[in-house]
């Protein structure tokens, strides 16, 4: 079980301290300083069962910089969203848990981290 956190993350905290609760075996990547590739993002989206504009911090400076909220969610604008996040990790949304079985949760709520370490 892996954890993408930014520390300074309120949720990233709580997910942490309920896996630490729960004596969860799991792994932290700090998303923000082990910049994920294109590539883990496509994975970790396809864990996940969302496309890149699910998992993406439209409120953030950079994503308004970007002009985010203008572009298509579609197919064919699915690569240029995964190069975004993979310049710009702050437009991840966070915490991300991929879980034992191979799925993935975006863990912002007590119910979500939990429902990661039941699979």
């Amino acid at each position: 079980m892996e954890i993408w956190i930014n520390p300074a993350c309120s949720k990233c905290r709580s997910a942490i301290s309920l896996l630490d609760a729960e004596g969860a075996d799991y792994t932290v990547r700090r998303y923000l300083e082990d910049v994920p590739s294109e590539d883990e993002i496509r994975a970790v989206l396809d864990r996940l069962g969302l496309e890149p504009w699910d998992i993406t911090r439209t409120q953030e400076a950079a994503a308004k910089e970007l002009g985010l909220k203008e572009w298509a969610r579609d197919a064919a604008a699915r690569d240029r969203w995964i190069t975004a996040l993979a310049e710009h990790p702050k437009l991840i949304q966070r915490p991300i848990i991929t879980a034992e079985d191979g799925t993935a949760v975006v863990a912002r709520t007590e119910e979500a981290v939990r429902d990661a370490l039941s699979r």
